[in-house]
Formats: structure tokens, sequence, C-alpha cells
């Protein structure tokens, strides 16, 4: 049976957020509550409780599907959340918690993937055959849509291609690996090399924001754009998307859509590169939308 409205559940670490899309995908609901991460998992649940409530009551408990995204993953064989940045949620069954509360059935799928699924249906990616989108904040993550469906793959790791070997003698990943991508061109690893070459007290953004450079520093920019270049560029010829969109902190920085892009396009084997490389347009709203999305058929 269609169902009348779709609800999403952005699960992140400092705020949850509740959203309802109807029929026409129109966003009619948004509301927001603090995560509570240090208050411990039955906290983190209640509110996600509250939040439903409170969205149910608005569309008067009409038929509706639920959707949550989350960062990390659910494991395959036993459903119980890793990788998350919220931590005391780890090794717990995240979906079998929720629908516990709730008293209704949810679809889970990692932040990415729902970024990813908002922007091929609503937003810089619509009208795209494929779409690769990722998000460069204090992680790395990304996803890809084929005819406005995700594909997650059997060990639900399509898409990830912040975990992928960029330097095979780089620093250690928390994965385990050495030198993912995510130690690059991800918030989180900029900001430990700007630690590592005594660049201190400065942000990742703040760092890309910057109108001047001191040779120093203008090594570790030139270094990002490289590394930004090799590792889409690497993607672009495995799966050679229709487009690719940006999204997370980082990708507010115009130089990855001029130097990162032409270093990106230096790595394609064409010899006129095509692949648009564009930034998102929902911005804070993706990974709530992308939640609703999952289970709109």
């Amino acid at each position: 049976m269609t169902k009348k409205y779709h609800i999403g559940i952005d699960l992140g670490g400092t705020k949850t957020e509740i959203a309802i899309l109807d029929t026409n995908l129109d966003l009619i609901y948004k509301k927001r509550l603090l995560t509570g991460s240090a208050n411990g998992p039955e906290y983190i649940i209640s509110q996600i409780g509250l939040l439903y409530e409170d969205a149910k009551a608005f569309i008067s408990s009409a038929s509706h599907s639920v959707g949550v995204g989350t960062p990390g993953s659910l494991s395959v064989d036993k459903g119980l959340l890793r990788n998350s940045n919220t931590l005391c949620l780890n090794g717990l069954p995240l979906k079998k918690l929720i629908e516990d509360k709730i008293q209704h059935e949810i679809y889970v799928e990692n932040d990415a993937n729902c970024f990813a699924l908002a922007e091929a249906i609503m937003g810089s990616g619509k009208g795209h055959q494929l779409v690769f989108a990722v998000i460069m904040g204090t992680g790395c993550g990304g996803g890809f849509v084929i005819n406005q469906s995700l594909r997650i793959g059997p060990q639900k790791i399509a898409g990830e291609w912040g975990h992928s070997v960029l330097h095979s003698n780089g620093p250690k990943c928390y994965c385990g690996k050495n030198g993912c991508i995510e130690m690059y061109v991800s918030g989180g690893g900029l900001e430990k090399i700007l630690r590592d070459n005594n660049v201190l007290n400065t942000t990742a953004e703040q760092f890309l924001n910057r109108k001047r450079y001191g040779a120093k520093d203008r090594v570790i920019l030139n270094n990002f754009y490289a590394d930004f270049g090799l590792a889409l560029g690497n993607v672009i010829n495995i799966i050679d998307p229709d487009i690719v969109v940006l999204g997370g902190g980082l990708s507010n920085h115009q130089g990855l859509y001029d130097i990162g892009k032409k270093l990106a396009y230096n790595k394609i084997f064409h010899e006129h590169p095509t692949t648009p490389i564009v930034r998102n347009i929902l911005g804070d709203s993706s990974g709530v939308i992308g939640a609703a999305l999952l289970a709109r058929n």
C-alpha cells in the first residue's frame, strides 16, 4: 500500500531531527531536539520517541513510512550499529530499539546514503541517472544512487569512498587500515595534518577559507587538492557517474570546484572529461529528507 506520508529521522551526535514529506515530496513539517548523547542510549531513544509522537500527531496518525539516518551502519549479520560517532550506541540493535519504542517498522541507513538519496531525488542530482554523492565533514562518507534508488551492496559498503586506501604508507585510520581517503580530505583528517605540521588553533574550514597562505600552509593546501583530485578521479573512472555532488562543511570551499576539479579531471581516463562536480543544494536538511525518502515505495 502506498503510504500517504514519509517520516524521516536524522540521528546526529548533537541534534536529532524529524521531518515529514507528503506524497508530492513536499516538506511539510520539521522539528529537532538535542540528542543528549551524554545521557546514554535510553535517553536518545526516548528523544526519538518524543519527536515521532509529535510528528504522528501532526498528520493525525495517517498512513506513513519511517526512515532513520545515522552515522555508522548496521552489521549485516546481527543488525548492530558500528562506527557511529555517538559512541554509546555502538554495538546496540538500533533498528529494534527504535521500532520497539515507536511501534512502527523503520528503515535505517547511514547518513551518507541518506544525503546521496536526497540530493539525487530532490537536490543537485535531480534528473540524473547515476549520482555519486560524498560528505566531506568531520569524516568522509559517500553513496551512490541509480535511477533514484540507493545502491547499497551485499556488504552494505557501496559508495564508502572514505575508507578506500589513498596512500598505503599513510597514517593509521580508526578502521584499522593505513592511508584511507578520510585521513586526507575530511575535516578531521585535514585538522590532524595541520596539527602534525604545527598549524594550530584553526579548524579545517577556517584553514580552507583563508585569504592568504604562507609557504608551508600552501604546501598543505596543494596536497589537500591533489588528494581530493586523486580520490575522486579514481571513483569517476570506476563508476562514471552522471554527476558528483559534494556535501559537508568542507564542500563550501570554492577551491574544490576549480583547482580540485581540474586535478580530478587529470586522473580520469578520458581526453575531455565532463563529469559535473557540484555543491549540494539541500544543506543541513539533506540527511532528514534522505531518511524520509528511504521507504517512499
